[in-house]
């Protein structure tokens, strides 16, 4: 089953890749590894959310902010490699979540993501390394960026 089946058999769709929103490109493809810029939580040109998670963010609220920034990451990972069939693995993850005073679920926030992508890429394909970081600000108010290393084959 290729990953864009089980896209369609979870009754999800790659949004267009979303377009930098600074001086950088989303995403430098060497040798068979392409690294995706941070990506927010947009959707329809629009941050899902805005503020800090345990805050004006909630948990819940925050991991539907990570599994859309993850279909992000995706999406530019497929445009950089020609498309999702060709990625033959998702190697790193790491989120940043605006975090407010003591929160510290910042892991239970990107399970969301790395379980969305363990979903899409079945078995080893689909795991991966990860960080998940807490940060005092991210760009646009976001509660959560994620970046991705992702392998593509030749």
């Amino acid at each position: 089953m290729t990953p864009e089946d089980r896209l369609k058999e979870l009754g999800l769709a790659l949004p267009p890749a979303p377009v930098p929103v600074g001086s950088y490109v989303p995403a430098v493809r060497t040798g068979n590894l392409v690294f995706v810029s941070g990506q927010l939580p947009m959707r329809d040109g629009h941050l899902m959310a805005t503020g800090k998670v345990g805050a004006e963010v909630s948990l819940e609220t925050a991991r539907a902010c990570a599994r859309q920034a993850a279909l992000n990451a995706l999406a530019v990972a497929a445009a950089e490699a020609g498309g999702l069939a060709r990625i033959t693995r998702i190697v790193r993850l790491t989120g940043h979540v605006a975090s407010a005073p003591g929160f510290t679920d910042q892991a239970k926030v990107m399970n969301a993501a790395s379980d969305l992508v363990a979903e899409i890429f079945i078995g080893d394909a689909g795991r991966h390394s990860r960080a998940a970081l807490g940060a005092a600000e991210l760009p646009l108010g976001a509660p959560i960026e994620l970046e991705m290393i992702a392998e593509v084959g030749t």
